[in-house]
């Protein structure tokens, strides 16, 4: 894969204020990537998204997506916010939800085109989430309506999708499920998510970012478990937190089998 296709991010440096959130970050990662962002609340981890975004921009350093800025990639990054709760008595179709994806990128120049349309309607096949296609938004349960939000973001073609921890407020059986959901389309789409659900994060992705005022990247558990179980019986000095938070979760299972 090109060095164009990579997410770089050199001598990053960001600051609310007086508070400092990252200072002089640097890392590299793929765009086809499954990365699942990890971290403490306050840690930074909504604001590392908003920055690849380009919807914060660095106090210093650059970020460069595809090789450019992500302003101006912004249709290449399809994102699925944190707060989706809408007026559930709001009469808007699902369809017509996916469709606001289309806004900014279809050619037409009111209304939405047969092309629109099918696009939506494609997306909505790939979140499982056609069955809704007219239903009103706010007859769907918590899962439903995050799927349709995917969906709208699908609409955009974006390349990538980053979204900010698209499972909370749902129930195990619904997380397990939008995350299959992630990982289908992962095959064709970088993802970039942020989670609070530790053991889903090491189960679906391939790559994990751990984020508390800095940066740690880890291959993921389910990728290479054997290999962080290894670093952590050889460190000598630093443990990456994914490694130890990895350690943490198998000494929990073996206390559990044990009973």
């Amino acid at each position: 894969m090109s060095k164009t296709n990579n997410i770089s991010v050199k001598n990053l440096s960001f600051s609310y204020e007086s508070e400092k959130i990252f200072t002089d970050i640097n890392f590299q990662l793929f765009t086809k990537d499954f990365i699942a962002i990890i971290g403490p609340n306050g840690g930074g981890k909504s604001t590392l998204l908003k920055l690849l975004l380009g919807i914060l921009q660095p106090l210093k350093g650059e970020i460069k997506i595809f090789g450019k800025k992500p302003n101006d990639i912004s249709l290449k990054l399809g994102y699925v916010p944190q707060n989706t709760n809408i007026n559930k008595n709001f009469p808007i179709r699902v369809i017509d939800v996916v469709l606001q994806g289309r806004l900014g990128v279809s050619k037409k120049f009111w209304g939405y085109s047969k092309k629109d349309i099918e696009i939506a309607k494609e997306a909505l096949k790939q979140t499982r989430s056609y069955e809704f296609l007219n239903k009103k938004i706010g007859e769907l349960s918590g899962g439903q309506r995050q799927r349709v939000f995917i969906s709208r973001a699908l609409a955009t073609k974006a390349d990538i999708l980053l979204l900010d921890e698209p499972a909370a407020s749902i129930d195990a059986k619904g997380q397990i499920e939008l995350y299959g959901i992630l990982k289908e389309l992962n095959k064709s789409k970088g993802i970039i998510v942020i989670s609070h659900d530790i053991n889903i994060s090491f189960s679906f992705a391939n790559k994990v970012i751990y984020v508390n005022k800095d940066i740690f990247i880890h291959d993921s558990p389910a990728i290479n478990k054997d290999k962080i179980l290894e670093n952590i019986g050889n460190a000598k000095e630093h443990v990456c937190p994914v490694e130890l938070m990895l350690n943490k979760e198998m000494c929990l299972h073996k206390q559990k089998d044990s009973k």
